[in-house]
């Protein structure tokens, strides 16, 4: 919600060519994770980025996620959604998995710096190479398989956290076909 106030807020009055996209992520997809994003230009050298993703069992392993990324893009030749940039991303997601004999339930939320440089396929079409790091903070409940799992219940049928902690994460990683509206 606050995305989109301050998307309301700094939104240019006036109509100009490439103001909003709608696009996807090929690696995402690969990999079974559905997506969506938007963007939006806010000025002559700027624009910001919303994508949602998640997932339910790709491949077969247990585990479920959904994730919100904003992404703030300074682009350098003053034309937003063509060629280089540089933006400062921010991401929160849930997320329950199960991997070999361990389960991890939780939340993660990260702040970072991202690049990415956007080719011009047609008049609609743009594609889009990026990749950025976070700083990630993790809190979650980590158990093994066989561990009792009534024990890390809280009164009010929460699960208690066990594990937190910050890590450098590669938290954009792209090859995204965007479609051009405006």
């Amino acid at each position: 919600m606050a995305a989109v106030v301050l998307f309301l807020c700094v939104a240019p009055t006036k109509a100009e060519a490439q103001q909003v996209a709608v696009k996807t992520n090929a690696l995402f997809w690969a990999a079974m994770t559905p997506n969506v994003g938007a963007e939006f230009v806010v000025g002559e050298h700027s624009s910001v980025d919303f994508a949602a993703f998640g997932h339910y069992k790709p491949y077969g392993v247990n585990s479920k996620l959904v994730a919100f990324q904003p992404e703030y893009r300074f682009w350098f030749n003053g034309r937003p959604m063509i060629r280089e940039y540089i933006g400062a991303s921010a991401m929160i997601a849930a997320y329950d998995m199960t991997l070999k004999q361990r389960t991890y339930t939780g939340n993660a939320y990260s702040l970072g710096i991202t690049g990415g440089y956007v080719f011009a396929l047609s008049k609609h079409w743009n594609l889009e190479l990026c990749a950025g790091f976070s700083f990630l903070f993790f809190n979650q409940k980590q158990y093994y398989k066989h561990d009792n799992y009534d024990d890390h219940h809280v009164e009010n049928g929460a699960i208690q956290s066990n594990s937190w902690g910050y890590k450098l994460f590669p938290a954009k990683l792209g090859v995204t076909f965007c479609y051009i509206i405006k």
